[in-house]
């Protein structure tokens, strides 16, 4: 057996980075700040407050439309249970000199998202890499707020394309690998097990117990039906469905971003919070906390 510890040697790679300590309270309480509250930082952000009161104990929302910062100031602190009997996260209103007060900064920001018609899926090869460019801005200017902050938590990136501008995010900003996360993966996994299930026989119907999904969200994602009786065409058919999910929401007109909110950003950032990292439906995947402290 080999361990991650012994990679570093094993692939001739001398000066190695040690981590310095998990940025963030891991089963405890934690200050979450989320940057642009459009489609998918609307949802997460009622998934966060719905599911994560045990490691959250306040949200941050920023966004550049003032009245719709106060319209979920007044919505989300709204929804909750009868007669509080369970307490959640408060939800308070952020601006760029707070922004980086918290442990985690969640960023949703996105420019440039393909319009919802037929012909803009099908020309767009990857549609999240169609944002890549317009993104990539926005996220060097608050990684460089960042760096001048000296920020010291959890930067846990959702915009598309998630590897991209994780990886930009860390360039500018200047800060430790450990403390940029994306997540992406989540909803891969997912929509491989949708479609699994919708053939109940067969090799791909294996993945809801012995499948994987690896690698980035997007075109160069790879799911395997199983880990145990691996199956190239059913592999690869589930990989097909997977990375192409997205378009069939488009051409019913809508924009993906339910699934995502929650399978790709509350549920697997709730995960990283509580210390158990990922399922391991996806670890090597765009979830590096189950790595570093899982």
């Amino acid at each position: 057996m080999r361990f991650l510890h012994e990679l570093p040697a094993d692939t001739g790679i001398q000066n190695v980075i040690e981590l310095g300590g998990c940025p963030v309270k891991l089963a405890g309480h934690n200050r979450v700040n989320i940057l642009a509250l459009g489609d998918v930082g609307t949802t997460m952000l009622i998934g966060l407050r719905l599911l994560g009161a045990d490691v959250i104990s306040e949200i941050g929302i920023m966004d550049i439309r003032q009245e719709n910062l106060e319209r979920l100031e007044i919505e989300i602190n709204q929804v909750g249970y009868p007669f509080d009997t369970h307490k959640l996260p408060e939800i308070r209103i952020l601006d760029e000199e707070t922004l980086f007060d918290c442990d985690v900064l969640v960023f949703c920001a996105s420019r440039g998202v393909p319009p919802v018609t037929v012909d803009s899926a099908e020309q767009v090869e990857d549609v999240r890499m169609a944002q890549l460019d317009a993104n990539r801005e926005i996220i060097k200017h608050y990684a460089t707020l960042a760096r001048k902050a000296e920020y010291k938590g959890m930067v846990a990136v959702v915009s598309d394309p998630v590897d991209n501008l994780a990886a930009a995010f860390l360039d500018a900003a200047e800060l430790m690998p450990w403390q940029i996360q994306g997540y992406g993966l989540g909803v891969m996994n997912m929509r491989a097990l949708y479609y699994s299930r919708k053939e109940p026989e067969g090799p791909m119907s294996l993945y809801e117990t012995e499948g994987r999904a690896f690698g980035p969200h997007g075109q160069d994602l790879v799911i395997a039906n199983s880990i145990e009786h691996y199956d190239e065409e059913a592999s690869l058919r589930l990989t097909e469905l997977a990375t192409s999910a997205n378009l069939k929401v488009r051409e019913l007109g809508f924009k993906p971003y339910i699934a995502p909110a929650i399978s790709s950003a509350a549920v697997p950032i709730l995960l990283t919070l509580r210390g158990s990292g990922t399922t391991d439906r996806y670890i090597l995947g765009i979830a590096p906390e189950a790595l570093l402290w899982g």
